[in-house]
C-alpha cells in the first residue's frame, strides 16, 4: 500500500512539474519575491554609493565648439573649380583634420597662446580618492630614486609638455554623425578655463592651416623658382644649339621646311606635267602618222580628223568641201552618169582636194612629231634635275635628323619652362592666400552646470548595479539551497508521503490570533506563561497538550492518521522515530506525538533509544536513576523503570543519565540484543502504541540495527537546513527502513517565510487562510 501511494504522488509530482518550460515564470517570480530583501539591499547600498560618490566628486564642465570643413570657402578666391571628391576623401579630410586637433603640436601651441605652464588647474586638477591613493604608490615607489636635479629650463619645458598632455587628455574631437562638422570638446573643473581653451583650439587650429599653406606654398615658391632659372637657361641652350647645327649644314627653311625639300616638290609637279604633256603629244602624234600611212585616197575618205585641235582648221575646211564635191558627184554620177562632164570636172576637182587634204595631214603629223619630241626632251631634262636635288636633299635628311633631335628638345624645355613658369606664378599668390577651408559654426560658452559626474547616470547606473549585484547574490543564495522548503520536495526527491509542517516555535511574545466561530470572534486563553521570552525545554515536550488546536498538533495527528492507514489490522504498533542528523528535534517530535497518542486515549509507551545522546532523558524532570540499558542488561524490570506523565498518562522508559559513569555497553548490540526483543515482545502486549526515539540515520547504525523490530518510521527532516542529498543517500542505502516510512515531517518550519518558497497556486501560499482553525499558537525550536 506504501509502494502505490508513492508512486501515485510522484505521478502528481511530475503532472505539475514547471521543469518542461524553457523559463519558469512562476518561479522565478517567486525567487524574486523571496529575495526582496536581499534585493533591496544591494540597491539600497548601490544608491548610497552612487549617492556619495555624487557628494565627494569634483565636478567637471564641457565646453564645446563645432568647426565645418569647407571647401567652398576658398573657392571664389581659386583660378579653377576645385574637383569633387569620393566619400572615401571626405572620410580622410575629416579624419585627418580630427588628428591635427589632437596633435601634441596644436597642444603645445594652446599651452603657450594661453600661457598655461603655469596654470595650476591644469597641471595639477583635482582627483578622485582612487586617484590620489595610486599617487601616493607611485611616490613611495619612486622614493630615493630621483636623478639629478634639472635646470630651469629642463623643467619649464618639463612643465610646458605636461601642460600639453593634460590638454590631450582632457580634449575630445568627433564628428557629427555623417555631416564635415567636428565637435571639439574640453574638459576642466574650471568652467571658464574650459571655454577659453575650447575656443583657442578652433583659433589654434585656423591658425595652423593658414601656417602650413603659407610654408608649404613658400618652399613650393622657392623650389619653383630655382627650378625655373635651371630649365629656362637649358631652354636657351637648346634653341641656340638648333640654329648652330641649321647654319652649319645648310639645312635652310621655308614656312618649316627645307628648301631642298621645297625644290624637290616643285619638280616632281613638273615632271608630272611634262609626263602628261609628252603622252598627249605622242598620242596626236601617232595618229595622224597613222592616217598618213595609209595612203593619200585612204587617208582622206578613212582618217577622222580631231575637231579640237587648233592647227586643224584648214584641214576641216578642206574636209567640208571634199565631202561637198563628193556628194555632188555621187549625185550627177547616179542621174546622169560617170561620163557626164560635170561629173567628170567634180572628180577632177575631188582629186585635187584630196591631195591637199593629204599634205595637210602630212604638216600636221611632222607638227605633232615635233612636239612630242620636245616635250620628251623636257621630261629627261626634269628627271635628271629630280635625281641631283633629291641626291642632295638626302645629305640634308640625314643632317634633318639629329635637327629634329635638337628641336624636340628644345620645344620640350620651352614647354617645361612655361608650365615651370604657371605653377611658379599660382604659387607665389597663394603665398598671401588668407582664407582656412574651415570655419567655427558654434561658439565655445561657458558651461553653467556640470557634464560629469552626471546624477542621473550615476543614480542610474547605481541602481542597475544594484539589481544586477541582488541578483548574483539571488543566484547564489539558490544555487546553494539544498535542503527540504517544500511538501513537493519530500515527493519529488523522496518519493515519501510528506505529513506536514512543524513550525518554529520559540523566540519571543506573540499574540494570539482570536478563532472565528461563525461571525463571531472568540478570544483564546492563553496559558499562564503564555508571557515567556523563552519556552523551557520540560514545555516543549508538552506542546500538543498546552496548544492541542495549533499548527503543530495538527501536523502529528496528520502523522498518526497516516500510521493508522498504513498500519491497519495490527493490534501493537512499534514506531520508530528517526532523523538524517544530530539537532533536528526528532526527540521533541517523538515525544509529542506520543503525547499525542496518550492523551488520545492510547496506551502508548515512549522508549528513549538514543543512547549515545538521550535527549529525551534530559528533559525530565527528576534525573532518571534506572532505565532502559538497565533493562537490557537485566539489572531491573522493565515495568520499573518506567516513568508515567500524569497529565497525558504517557509511559516512558529514559535512560538512565548518571554522572561520572562511563558507558561500557555498545548501543548497536543493544538495539539487536535478545533482550530488546523481548522488551518490545512483552510491550506490544501491554500498550496499543510504542514510539522509539532512534539514533540519527546518518552517523551511527542503531536505527538500523532496530529496524527489523519497528513497524513503521517517522523520518524527522529540519526545514531549511538538512541536505536533500544527504536524505536520499542515506534513505537509498537503507532500501528496508525507507520501504517502512510512514512520511516525513519537515520540522523547525518558518511559517512566516513558508510561503515565499511555494509557487503561485501552491498549497503553501494559502497556509494563512487556515489561522482562524489554529487558535492556539505557541513558539519554540523542538530540539
Amino acid at each position: 500500500m506504501h509502494q502505490r501511494t508513492v508512486s501515485h504522488s510522484s505521478i502528481l509530482s511530475r503532472e505539475p512539474d514547471p521543469a518542461d518550460s524553457f523559463i519558469d515564470l512562476d518561479r522565478l517570480l517567486t525567487i524574486l519575491v523571496r529575495r526582496a530583501r536581499l534585493i533591496g539591499l544591494s540597491v539600497a547600498l548601490a544608491v548610497a554609493l552612487g549617492v556619495a560618490y555624487l557628494l565627494f566628486a569634483t565636478p567637471v564642465y564641457t565646453s564645446m565648439t563645432q568647426i565645418l570643413l569647407d571647401e567652398d570657402l576658398s573657392r571664389y578666391a581659386e583660378e579653377s573649380e576645385p574637383s569633387p571628391q569620393s566619400s572615401q576623401q571626405v572620410d580622410m579630410r575629416i579624419a585627418s583634420a580630427a588628428e591635427i586637433l589632437k596633435s601634441g603640436r596644436l597642444a603645445l601651441r594652446v599651452v603657450d597662446d594661453l600661457k598655461l605652464a603655469d596654470n595650476e588647474t591644469v597641471l595639477n586638477p583635482p582627483q578622485s580618492p582612487v586617484a590620489v591613493v595610486k599617487g601616493w604608490i607611485k611616490a613611495l615607489a619612486s622614493f630615493g630614486s630621483a636623478g639629478p636635479e634639472a635646470s630651469a629650463e629642463a623643467l619649464a619645458n618639463g612643465r610646458r609638455e605636461k601642460a600639453a598632455a593634460m590638454l590631450q587628455q582632457s580634449l575630445a574631437v568627433e564628428r557629427v554623425s555623417r555631416s564635415a562638422v567636428l565637435a571639439v570638446s574640453f574638459r576642466s573643473t574650471d568652467p571658464e578655463l574650459a571655454a577659453a581653451i575650447a575656443r583657442r583650439y578652433a583659433q589654434a587650429f585656423f591658425e595652423e592651416q593658414l601656417s602650413a599653406n603659407f610654408t608649404a606654398t613658400e618652399q613650393a615658391s622657392t623650389w619653383l623658382q630655382e627650378r625655373l632659372t635651371d630649365i629656362q637657361a637649358r631652354a636657351q641652350e637648346a634653341s641656340l644649339e638648333v640654329e648652330r647645327y641649321r647654319a652649319e649644314n645648310g639645312l635652310t627653311t621655308s614656312r618649316g621646311e627645307l628648301m631642298s625639300e621645297q625644290q624637290l616638290a616643285d619638280l616632281n609637279s613638273q615632271l608630272i606635267l611634262a609626263q602628261a604633256d609628252a603622252a598627249s603629244a605622242s598620242a596626236r602624234y601617232a595618229q595622224f602618222k597613222a592616217i598618213v600611212e595609209q595612203g593619200p585616197d585612204r587617208a582622206v575618205a578613212n582618217a577622222t580628223i580631231p575637231v579640237q585641235q587648233a592647227d586643224a582648221t584648214a584641214l576641216q575646211e578642206l574636209r567640208g568641201r571634199y565631202n561637198s564635191i563628193l556628194k555632188r558627184a555621187e549625185d550627177i554620177t547616179r542621174n546622169f552618169g560617170a561620163d557626164h562632164p560635170q561629173a567628170v570636172a567634180l572628180q577632177a576637182e575631188k582629186k585635187d582636194l584630196a591631195g591637199q587634204i593629204y599634205r595637210e595631214l602630212q604638216q600636221l603629223t611632222a607638227s605633232y612629231r615635233n612636239e612630242y619630241d620636245v616635250a620628251r626632251s623636257r621630261e629627261v631634262s626634269l628627271r635628271e634635275s629630280i635625281k641631283k636635288v633629291a641626291g642632295n636633299n638626302a645629305d640634308a635628311n640625314r643632317s634633318s635628323v639629329r635637327l629634329q633631335e635638337l628641336e624636340q628638345k628644345a620645344t620640350a624645355l620651352k614647354a617645361l619652362s612655361e608650365s615651370y613658369l604657371a605653377r611658379y606664378e599660382q604659387a607665389s599668390q597663394k603665398q598671401s592666400f588668407p582664407i582656412p577651408k574651415a570655419r567655427v559654426i558654434s561658439d565655445a560658452g561657458v558651461p553653467v552646470s556640470p557634464s560629469s559626474p552626471g546624477k542621473t547616470m550615476v543614480l542610474g547606473l547605481s541602481l542597475v548595479l544594484g539589481l544586477m549585484a541582488g541578483g548574483a547574490l539571488t543566484f547564489v543564495q539558490e544555487m546553494r539551497e539544498r535542503a527540504f522548503r517544500l511538501e513537493n520536495d519530500v515527493r519529488t526527491i523522496l518519493g515519501l508521503k510528506p505529513l506536514g509542517y512543524l513550525p518554529l516555535v520559540g523566540g519571543g511574545r506573540k499574540k494570539r490570533k482570536p478563532a472565528m466561530i461563525g461571525a463571531k470572534a472568540v478570544k483564546a486563553e492563553p496559558p499562564a506563561d503564555a508571557e515567556e521570552e523563552v519556552i523551557p525545554l520540560e514545555r516543549m515536550t508538552r506542546v500538543v497538550l498546552d496548544a492541542p488546536r495549533s499548527a503543530f498538533t495538527e501536523t502529528l495527528r496528520n502523522a498518526r492518521l497516516t500510521a493508522d492507514t498504513m498500519l491497519q489490522g495490527r493490534e501493537s504498533r512499534v514506531i520508530g522515530v528517526t532523523s538524517a542528523l544530530p539537532g533536528e528535534g526528532k526527540s521533541t517530535v517523538a515525544t509529542n506525538f506520543a503525547a499525542l497518542l496518550a492523551v488520545s486515549g492510547k496506551r502508548t509507551l515512549l522508549i528513549d533509544a538514543d543512547v549515545r545522546r538521550p535527549g529525551l532523558s534530559t528533559m525530565m524532570k527528576p534525573t532518571p536513576q534506572v532505565g532502559l540499558v538497565e533493562v537490557l542488561r537485566g539489572e531491573v524490570p522493565w515495568t520499573q523503570a518506567l516513568k508515567t506523565d500524569r497529565r497525558s498518562q504517557l509511559a516512558i522508559l529514559p535512560i538512565a543519565l548518571r554522572p561520572g559513569e562511563a558507558r561500557r555497553y555498545e548501543a548497536n548490540e543493544l538495539m539487536s540484543s535478545p533482550a530488546m526483543k523481548e522488551l518490545i515482545d512483552e510491550a506490544r502486549r501491554a500498550f496499543d502504541y510504542i514510539v522509539v526515539d532512534l539514533t540519527p540515520l546518518g552517523p551511527v547504525i542503531d536505527a538500523k540495527a532496530f529496524e527489523p523490530l519497528a513497524d513503521g518510521f517517522l523520518f524527522v527532516v529540519e526545514w531549511g537546513k538538512t541536505s536533500a542529498n544527504l536524505v536520499r543517500d542515506l534513505l537509498a542505502a537503507e532500501h528496508r527502513i525507507e520501504g517502512k516510512t510512514l512520511g516525513v515531517i519537515l520540522n523547525k518550519t518558518d511559517m512566516d517565510a513558508l510561503a515565499r518558497y511555494s509557487d503561485a497556486g501552491a498549497a503553501e501560499k494559502y497556509r494563512d487562510l487556515y489561522d482562524r482553525y489554529y487558535t492556539d499558537s505557541l513558539q519554540g525550536a523542538p530540539r
